[in-house]
């Protein structure tokens, strides 16, 4: 008789969501779940001691994931109990190929589908080839010669996006309106890609995605695939950036779900976003696509084969269901629990600093927690740490969750929030330095999670 599987392993680190989403469950069903997390040696080495309070998953492995012989060795012990593999982070998705293939027997995506899906280039020829209409025009280019750049004058155009083509989420991605921002611009995004590169040991060649700017309004939509390739779609998700609030930068500023779209344009986004991941032949994953509304129709922005940010909260609040358990039951394999009903309207806002610099002031925070709609925040920086865009590799300085059961009540806590945090930096001069506070990097003192039935309102 074998074994039985009740072992889900994590690549890099496990979230906190994930503890709390597999109690519930073995409480609800009475399967109970050992959780895994497979980390490179060399990783390992350079993590900070975790907190006390942190729950630890159940197993810990730690192996050169540059060694095939050390992953084998490694997994071999725990094999016959395995019962999904996944993969919460962009960041993990070099190693999640790499352990493929030695997990054989677990419903995993191909090696290959992985790398189309993380490398901008090679996810466009794919998407290209599978049905073009999906995609705006692009060109792949590797230098900054007179030709090239003509060449891009001529069959791209003004405005356009420049984007690295293997670096997660909005690093380097920048827009240029004339030739001269183009030719400084590519010049500089090359230089910053092979120091990136080189810092990471990355030996491969230094590629730009140049694509057509396009004019219209931005949703994403996570889905899980199962292993015969059926997709399940959860709901649209409006996505307002950075450039619309005067940030030169492309990080989403503000989600908000569910949509106001009609049901024609929400299946037209849906069949698009369908058929990328099938261009993709991606399976047994979660993914989350980025989509532009134009005057076109419905065109791809990119696709990540992962869950998408903050998401797991704002379906959990929007519309009940556990992101984070579907995201393991799919890979299971067993069919994900969805629902889209909503029941009420989820928002998550990031501030980031107007400019670089260090943080000299945090205000409204207190304020802001008052707020109807207020469910939880996380507070990513103190006084004096350096505040950087999102562009340039940083992250939000503040990231408030909110939910109300009236969406022009959400809209107007948003207003209000907007309205009362204030972030300060400066850039410190001849040498002089910001003074550090001495409070931690906290979360609010309300930002556990929590369900909305539980939330008391005053009237």
């Amino acid at each position: 008789m074998g074994k039985k599987k009740h072992i889900i392993l994590f690549i890099n680190q496990v979230l906190p969501d994930v503890y709390r989403s597999l109690g519930k469950y073995a409480k609800e069903t009475g399967k109970k779940c050992d959780v895994a997390v497979i980390k490179s040696s060399r990783a390992r080495k350079q993590e900070k001691k975790p907190e006390k309070s942190k729950k630890k998953p159940d197993i810990e492995i730690i192996c050169d994931l540059d060694q095939d012989e050390k992953i084998s060795e490694a997994l071999r012990p725990y094999q016959d109990e395995l019962l999904a593999i996944t993969c919460r982070g962009e960041i993990g998705i070099q190693e999640f190929i790499k352990i493929i293939p030695h997990v054989p027997y677990l419903r995993t995506p191909t090696a290959k589908s992985l790398e189309w899906a993380t490398d901008k280039v090679m996810m466009r020829r794919q998407m290209r080839a599978y049905d073009k209409s999906i995609i705006p025009t692009f060109k792949v280019v590797t230098d900054t010669k007179p030709e090239t750049l003509k060449d891009i004058r001529e069959k791209i155009g003004f405005p356009l996006v420049l984007k690295p083509a293997n670096l997660a989420a909005s690093l380097l991605v920048t827009i240029c309106f004339h030739k001269e921002e183009l030719e400084k611009t590519l010049r500089l995004s090359f230089k910053k890609i092979q120091k990136i590169y080189k810092d990471n040991k990355r030996k491969a060649e230094p590629k730009v995605l140049v694509e057509q700017f396009m004019e219209g309004d931005m949703y994403s939509i996570d889905a899980y695939v199962s292993s015969k390739g059926r997709v399940y779609l959860c709901p649209l998700v409006y996505v307002q950036t950075g450039r619309t609030v005067g940030f030169d930068d492309f990080f989403a500023y503000k989600t908000i779900t569910p949509t106001t779209l009609k049901k024609s344009s929400q299946e037209a986004a849906e069949e698009a976003a369908e058929k990328s991941v099938h261009a993709l032949g991606l399976r047994s994953t979660t993914v989350h696509i980025e989509l532009m509304r134009t005057e076109d129709g419905w065109k791809v922005i990119e696709l990540g084969p992962r869950a998408g940010g903050f998401r797991h909260r704002l379906y959990e609040l929007a519309f009940g269901f556990d992101h984070t358990l579907n995201d393991i039951l799919i890979r299971s394999p067993k069919k994900p629990i969805l629902s889209k009903k909503a029941k009420g309207y989820a928002a998550m806002v990031r501030f980031f600093a107007k400019e670089e610099g260090t943080l000299t002031s945090l205000k409204g925070i207190q304020k802001m927690e008052k707020l109807k709609s207020y469910m939880e925040s996380k507070i990513n920086k103190k006084v004096g740490d350096r505040c950087v865009f999102a562009k340039h590799g940083g992250r939000g300085v503040v990231e408030v969750t909110l939910f109300n059961k009236s969406r022009s009540e959400l809209q107007a806590d948003i207003r209000r929030l907007e309205q009362t945090i204030k972030i300060e930096t400066e850039k410190p001069t001849n040498g002089t330095k910001i003074k550090k506070s001495k409070t931690k990097k906290l979360n609010s003192k309300n930002s556990k999670p929590k369900p909305v039935k539980k939330k008391k309102r005053k009237k």
